[in-house]
């Protein structure tokens, strides 16, 4: 028998099968982060966008008297 040379360790079933779950788990994790993942700057500049929109939609509110927030001013 001269072929090539065989692994005669055992192996641990349950420790083998963990690791590649964890293998499995952490290649998705990668993923996701290239897909979905976006910087600390990137964020604050999307909320500070959202809050200029927000600011200029309000600025262009008309105020009527029909308005029922203002039936509760004094």
């Amino acid at each position: 028998m001269s072929g090539p040379p065989i692994d005669l360790k055992p192996i641990n079933l349950n420790q083998a099968r963990k690791a590649k779950a964890r293998a499995d788990a952490e290649r998705l994790a990668a993923e996701n982060r290239a897909k979905f993942g976006r910087s600390k700057l990137e964020r604050k500049a999307e909320a500070a966008r959202a809050d200029k929109a927000a600011r200029d939609l309000a600025g262009h509110r008309r105020e009527t008297d029909a308005d029922p927030a203002l039936k509760n001013e004094p």
